[in-house]
């Protein structure tokens, strides 16, 4: 006998304009609020994933979406070195790209503001 997934719950906060036309409107279909929102939320989501958003949200486990991502990006070749070496790259060029335009800078270990220490982080 399959067990079924134990639902989750969400609390939705609705100006009380939008409160009163869910209520109203949930009465003329003849269904309660929360399942006018199952049913809009589902097809909101229906909708998106055909327009190609949610390619990425799955039931499978993540290190099998990693290798199907792997595998459709580089089939079977094998990348050269060694692949913390690459993440570690990675994220440092993530890092900097983040502290530019967070209006940031290292230099050595100390940080320039870049709106005020532009020209002397530039010039040197």
């Amino acid at each position: 006998m399959a067990m079924e997934a134990k639902r989750k719950r969400l609390t939705l906060d609705l100006e009380p304009a939008s409160q009163r036309r869910l209520k109203a409107v949930s009465a003329l279909k003849g269904v309660s609020m929360r399942g006018y929102c199952q049913t809009a939320i589902e097809r909101e989501l229906t909708r998106d994933e055909a327009n190609g958003l949610g390619g990425l949200l799955s039931d499978k486990p993540d290190h099998e979406l990693f290798a199907e991502l792997q595998n459709e990006i580089f089939g079977d070749k094998v990348l050269p070195g060694n692949s913390a070496d690459l993440i570690r790259e990675a994220r440092e060029i993530r890092d900097a790209e983040m502290e530019r335009s967070n209006g940031l800078m290292r230099e050595g270990s100390r940080w320039l503001d870049y709106a005020t220490d532009k020209k002397a982080a530039f010039c040197q």
